[in-house]
């Protein structure tokens, strides 16, 4: 199973995973976002519903997507732009979208200030 971990991430962290990565040390596959804000702008809950159905899905045209959440293809079409410009989503040669990956883990610490 190919899983992204989406987190809440500083520069310093993401730096040291780089480094071990670039040591040999596997380090799987993130999605960083700065901050909480950040992750739920990028990840509304229109967005968050387009993730749920694409993954492990495979490729596939925006038409398609809309069709299986049963939005207007015009709405899904802001959405998949927007995801492919945070990385979220890919675009392959032949122009479909796809979220690679078979599942999502969520990982961020709210503490205390």
């Amino acid at each position: 199973m190919h899983t992204v971990t989406l987190e809440i991430s500083s520069r310093e962290k993401i730096s040291q995973r780089f480094l071990r990565a670039f040591e040999g040390e596997s380090q799987g596959t993130f999605i960083s976002f700065e901050s909480p804000a950040l992750l739920f702008k990028v990840l509304s809950g229109k967005r968050w519903d387009l993730i749920k159905v694409m993954t492990g899905a495979g490729p596939m045209t925006i038409r398609e997507a809309a069709r299986r959440m049963k939005r207007d293809v015009k709405a899904v079409h802001g959405d998949v732009q927007a995801l492919l410009k945070a990385g979220m989503l890919q675009k392959t040669d032949n122009g479909l979208i796809v979220f690679p990956f078979d599942a999502v883990h969520v990982d961020f610490m709210l503490k205390a200030a």
